[in-house]
């Protein structure tokens, strides 16, 4: 079985998207051909395109951008979409999974972006197999050291695994919705500390700064 993992990520480095895929690899990798596509800065190129409309099956992982696809992936599924309705020689039943993840603490949050991708599905004439929709996208993708299935990335393993045996059998299930393991306080926590503030410490500001309205920053 021939298998395209795309990255939907706009990050040209290290992403969550990317974290995904590679842990999903491993276990559908053994007896098929994966082969990875990169969606960000460039666009994909005529040979690519033709490529993915000869996969057996499509993995879609990305990032949610208000409740949505972003924009540059949304436009590379579009063009899909017209190489798929010409490419004669394309296979005629082609699986779609997808991996979102988001910054908020639950997984569910998801649920918008993977309906839009089985309605693309649907316009496309391809099966839609599942969705996964991971919640703390930004804190999971940086647990790299921590084994697949343990502690915090528990339930990430499991989902993984699950759409996993999924893709293998070509069958189609709900979508999985995807909490990390550890307390949403601590979520918070991390996220502020760790995330919020020393970004803005990075750029010159300071606590204060962050909790200004909006309007006092356009003040001269």
């Amino acid at each position: 079985m021939k298998i395209a993992l795309i990255d939907g990520s706009p990050k040209t480095g290290k992403s969550c998207s990317s974290f995904l895929l590679k842990a999903l690899e491993p276990h559908i990798a053994a007896g098929n051909a994966t082969t990875r596509f990169r969606v960000s800065t460039q666009p994909l190129t005529d040979e690519e395109y033709r490529e993915l409309c000869r996969m057996d099956t499509l993995v879609l992982a990305f990032p949610l951008y208000v409740d949505a696809v972003p924009s540059h992936l949304f436009r590379m599924l579009v063009t899909l979409e017209n190489y798929l309705k010409t490419e004669v020689n394309r296979k005629k039943e082609i699986f779609v999974y997808t991996i979102v993840n988001n910054g908020f603490f639950e997984g569910e949050q998801n649920h918008i972006a993977i309906d839009i991708v089985k309605n693309w599905c649907v316009r496309c004439g391809l099966h839609f197999g599942q969705g996964m929709g991971q919640g703390a996208g930004e804190m999971v993708g940086s647990l790299k050291k921590v084994p697949l299935g343990r502690g915090p990335l528990k339930n990430t393993g499991r989902a993984l695994q699950e759409i996993a045996e999924n893709i293998l059998s070509r069958r189609s299930a709900p979508p999985l919705f995807v909490r990390p393991n550890f307390p949403r306080f601590v979520w918070c926590f991390m996220g502020t500390h760790f995330g919020w503030n020393m970004r803005a410490r990075k750029n010159g500001l300071t606590k204060k700064d962050l909790l200004k309205h909006p309007s006092e920053t356009n003040r001269h």
